[in-house]
Order: structure tokens, then sequence, then C-alpha cells
């Protein structure tokens, strides 16, 4: 891999991971995490959207949609597993009542 073809994976990485964390979250999630979210998506993307007949074409640009698009899908997944939405306004972090709210 020539050191070309990874700048080009790292910044397609990190423009749909920070396309997708505004889209799902409203926020990014930092550089690095965009990066890790960005280049996941791009594999899930390239992967997925092949199979179900969708093809947006070659280049940058169709590059960094199909991770956008597999970042997006990643991201919904992620918050259907860990139960949706919390509040994380005023530094809590964890939800509202329920069990494991109380610190002792």
């Amino acid at each position: 891999m020539s050191s070309e073809s990874l700048l080009v994976i790292l910044f397609v990485g990190l423009i749909a991971g920070w396309l997708a964390g505004h889209i799902v979250r409203g926020t990014g999630f930092g550089v690095v995490g965009d990066l890790v979210v960005g280049i996941i998506g791009a594999f899930i993307g390239g992967w997925l959207l092949p199979r179900i007949g969708i093809q947006l074409g070659v280049g940058l640009i169709a590059a960094i949609l199909d991770a956008t698009i597999g970042a997006i899908l990643l991201l919904l997944v992620v918050r259907l597993v860990r139960g949706g939405g919390y509040w994380e306004g005023n530094g809590w972090g964890r939800r509202w009542g329920g069990w494991g709210s109380r610190r002792y």
C-alpha cells in the first residue's frame, strides 16, 4: 500500500465519520472517533451497497458517500444495541433513573 492510498483512506474515513456523526448524533466524535467510525463505515458500505444493488460510481466523492452511508448504518445499529438515547448534558452520562443510576 502506498502512502498516497493510505492518506486517501484516512481522508475518506475522517470526512465520512464526521458527516455520519453530524447526521446521526448532531455532533462529531473528535478526530480519532470520526476516523474510526468512518473507516469501519467504509468497510460496511463497501460490502453492503453492492449486495443490495446500489452503485454510486467511482472516485473520491463516491467513496465518501459509500463510507458515510456505512457509518450512518453503523451508528444506528450501535444506538439500537445500546438502547437508544440517554442524557449526556450536564456531565451526567447515565440514564435517568433505573438501575445503576445511584452512586453509593
